[in-house]
């Protein structure tokens, strides 16, 4: 989980009023956090700040949730609390909205090269009072906290901070051969090419595996040619060298995820914001259109709200709640809410993008509230432990496909597109699609255990056949006749590869996974024009287990084999265990 330090003179100031150490650590439940540690340094802990409100003591705190990359920054964190206390919400104006953007007298060009390798940039400048060393410290530390945690180590996600008073505008966002441009890059006193950079700067050699093997590398330079930064690797000396006393900046935020890149630029912009200085929109120009458009100016909302029946959140939460009572605790957690009878709707606020599902919102109301207003009861039923029939069951299914030969694989249940839809051959009509991914490998919940089976032997050809391996885990996929629309069903999948496999083999090895199980079935043959399309028509089966199909195996699919690179021959099974308990 995120750990922040934060300038105890600073976050005070942000807060508006100081805390013992008792307070805070009760306050900080409000953001799912806890006071880690708290530098006693002179005076000890919960001592007056200096006159100025500059103390160097530093207190550490760490965060219990990754969905709020809003709270890791002093000005973040410091909202939240405030917010809690009862401060009123804070109003971002210089916010974009579809239907009402904001003037921009500053531009970046986004130019069609970088659309392979890193197509997304958000930007915005500050002007105000001088940066202090701690504000310095503070804002080099979000920089790295989105940029490492939110951003997946700068891979998806990566931010700059240059002296917008240096920069002659528009600036410009391109891609170039490595070799072709020459900077200083920050803590270096020569000039070095791209691939320099990578080899031998430090910074370089960190992140070089983001740009590994890419013919063309991301490059920031402005109008007159000077070298902004190589993102996301390091700033130039000059103009990426942000220095205490500097009042006047640009930040920029590059990536792979248009709305992550967004949602990163919008907390940025918020935190400095709350901070004084004034935000100036800066248009951004894409040369093909995004889901925002073609030209945006961020800081950019794009949040779409959500709402509530205050009866439905009284109910999860176990403790009578009115309309009322939802929206303020909504709004404490800084979300703009509005009131249509029991109903209430709730629009982010601009440094979130956390709430997929009603659920989300009540766990928000549950904080806004306070846990203090939920009285603590006694468990009225207890039970023994011991395992669900379908753990004990998938344990036997288990035990027997090791005895068969085959070795035990377990996978993510987050994949691609690519891997679940397009290299199966299915339609994806039943596959769950993740909201916000945060990066395409882990948009779609798995729906079947093949994907994962067919990827491991895909890299796997140097290995003595026969390859015999399984999984038994969850799937999930649409079903309208559940109360949300999915069922979460208990698979177990089998593959078996070698030169010699066919239908022969895996029919035998199901009949006797399935003699030990203690479960009589038969098969039947795919109606024509229905047939699986992950296994070849004419050689495969449909298991059945008291009039209900409870799966199916078969030889896989030549179209498949080859999607995944899989030389030989090969046969699978793939049975839902949950029906075996009717």
């Amino acid at each position: 989980m995120p750990k922040i330090e934060v300038n105890e003179g600073l976050f005070f100031s942000l807060l508006g009023r100081r805390m013992e150490r008792a307070e805070l650590d009760l306050a900080l439940q409000s953001a799912k956090a806890e006071l880690d540690e708290w530098d006693t340094g002179t005076g000890g802990a919960g001592s007056a700040a200096s006159d100025d409100g500059a103390s160097a003591r530093v207190i550490k705190i760490e965060l219990n949730d990754t969905n709020r990359p809003d709270l890791w920054s002093t000005a973040g964190l410091a909202r939240q609390l405030r917010l809690k206390d009862g401060a009123t919400r804070p109003n971002y104006p210089f916010f974009s909205r579809q239907g009402e953007v904001q003037a921009a007298s500053r531009r970046v060009i986004v130019e069609e090269s970088v659309g392979s390798v890193r197509p997304f940039l958000a930007g915005f400048c500050v002007s105000g009072r001088g940066i202090d060393e701690a504000f310095l410290k503070d804002m080099i530390q979000t920089q790295e906290k989105l940029a490492w945690n939110f951003g997946r180590k700068r891979r998806s996600i990566s931010m700059g901070i240059y002296r917008s008073a240096k920069i002659q505008w528009p600036v410009l966002y391109r891609a170039v051969e490595p070799r072709s441009v020459r900077f200083v890059p920050l803590q270096e006193t020569r000039e070095m090419d791209l691939l320099q950079i990578l080899a031998e700067h430090p910074k370089g050699r960190e992140y070089a595996s983001i740009l590994e093997g890419e013919p063309l590398h991301p490059l920031l330079l402005d109008s007159a040619g000077d070298v902004l930064s190589y993102p996301p690797i390091i700033n130039s000396a000059d103009l990426g060298a942000v220095q205490v006393g500097d009042t006047e900046l640009f930040i920029e935020l590059t990536g792979t995820d248009l709305p992550s890149v967004t949602l990163a630029s919008s907390i940025v912009a918020c935190d400095f914001a709350d901070l004084g200085w004034k935000i100036e929109p800066v248009m951004v120009e894409y040369p093909w259109t995004t889901p925002f458009g073609r030209s945006v100016v961020f800081p950019w909302y794009f949040q779409k709200p959500l709402g509530i029946e205050a009866g439905r959140a009284s109910r999860l939460l176990g403790k009578s709640l009115n309309v009322q009572q939802v929206a303020l605790a909504l709004s404490v957690m800084g979300s703009s809410v509005d009131i249509h009878g029991q109903y209430v709707s709730a629009w982010p606020a601009e440094y979130r993008n956390d709430f997929l599902h009603q659920v989300d919102l009540i766990e928000d109301i549950m904080i806004g509230v306070g846990m203090e207003y939920f009285t603590p009861e006694r468990p009225r039923d207890f039970t023994i432990g011991r395992l669900t029939p379908i753990e004990l069951l998938s344990r036997k299914a288990k035990g027997l496909l090791v005895g068969l030969g085959y070795q035990e694989m377990i996978y993510n249940y987050l994949g691609s597109g690519k891997d679940y839809l397009e290299k199966m051959g299915i339609d994806g009509t039943k596959v769950i699609r993740v909201a916000n991914p945060m990066t395409e490998n882990y948009e779609y919940v798995r729906n079947s255990p093949m994907p994962g089976l067919l990827g491991t032997e895909s890299i796997s050809s140097k290995a003595a056949y026969p390859h015999r391996i399984f999984e038994v885990g969850k799937v999930a996929f649409r079903d309208d006749g559940q109360n949300y629309g999915v069922s979460t069903r208990q698979y177990l999948g089998a593959l078996s590869v070698h030169a010699d496999s066919d239908f022969n083999e895996v029919s035998s090895q199901v009949a006797t996974l399935l003699f030990y199980l203690n479960r009589e079935f038969s098969v039947e043959e795919p109606v024509a024009g229905a047939e699986d399309p992950r296994f070849i028509p004419g050689r495969q089966a449909i298991m059945m287990y008291r009039g209900t199909a409870i799966g199916v195996y078969g030889e896989v699919h030549p179209r498949v084999l080859s999607a995944w690179g899989i030389g030989l021959p090969a046969a699978a099974v793939e049975l839902d265990l949950d029906l075996l308990l009717a």
